[in-house]
């Protein structure tokens, strides 16, 4: 199955309450009444500032949770790397992996028939080595040493905005891992949707500049792709090709 992403919860009226906590830092108002009158436009013009001058501590206030379905255990390793997140994965010693065809087949994989028979049979080989080694009564959770990486799974993940601004910026460059860059672009549309204000300057460096988002646009790769997206509608139209060398 494709990799699907499915926003969970999130703080309410995320853009109000980041301007809202900065709000309380730039100017004399009562805790209590910082949510008070609370104007869009207003709201736009601080976060536009505090994204700016790298004031992003206020961002932390915020929070969303993804249910994530279809990624694999490849990608999933590279997304606990981000450690101001919190993660709930499906445990292969508990869930008993029933299905022969549950792995994700690279597109450089599937491009080509042969390798994709080769790939596919390969993975159904090992699938049933582990159903014959659990069926002989050997645990779930030794049995599931002798599947791929591929094997899909699910999670859910939280992460503050402040955190995901950091993720879509290392994870929506082109040199990423094309799994983990397609699971940031879901995010992002799903973040863009219900905090446009907040997310409207969130994605790589190719396209919103240096960290504290002044200067000239700059990739922070030692290696650059040598493509940088045009804007974030070429970001969000998505492509899963692979980073250029």
């Amino acid at each position: 199955m494709a990799c699907t992403v499915t926003l969970l919860a999130h703080t309410p009226d995320p853009d109000a309450l980041v301007a809202a906590a900065a709000r309380l830092c730039y100017r004399d108002t009562a805790a209590a009444d910082l949510l008070k009158g609370e104007e869009e436009k207003l709201s736009r013009g601080l976060i536009e500032h505090l994204w700016t001058s790298g004031h992003l501590s206020t961002f932390e206030h915020v929070s969303f949770t993804f249910g994530v379905d279809g990624l694999s255990r490849v990608a999933s390793h590279q997304l606990v790397r981000h450690r101001m997140a919190s993660f709930s994965q499906q445990s292969q010693r508990y869930v008993k992996m029933d299905g022969g065809e549950d792995v994700v087949v690279p597109p450089s994989v599937a491009a080509v028939p042969e390798a994709a028979d080769i790939f596919r049979r390969q993975a159904q080989a090992a699938h049933a080595v582990y159903q014959a080694l659990t069926a002989m009564g050997v645990p779930a959770e030794d049995a599931r040493f002798i599947l791929p990486h591929g094997w899909e799974t699910r999670l859910v993940l939280t992460m503050n905005a402040r955190e995901l601004h950091h993720f879509f910026r290392l994870r929506l460059c082109r040199r990423a891992q094309w799994e983990i860059r397609g699971l940031a672009r879901l995010m992002l549309a799903e973040c863009r949707r219900v905090a446009p204000v907040l997310f409207e300057k969130a994605g790589p460096s190719c396209i919103f500049g240096p960290a504290a988002g002044t200067g000239p646009r700059l990739c922070g790769e030692a290696r650059p792709c040598g493509r940088p997206y045009r804007d974030m509608e070429d970001l969000l139209a998505g492509e899963e090709a692979g980073p250029a060398s």
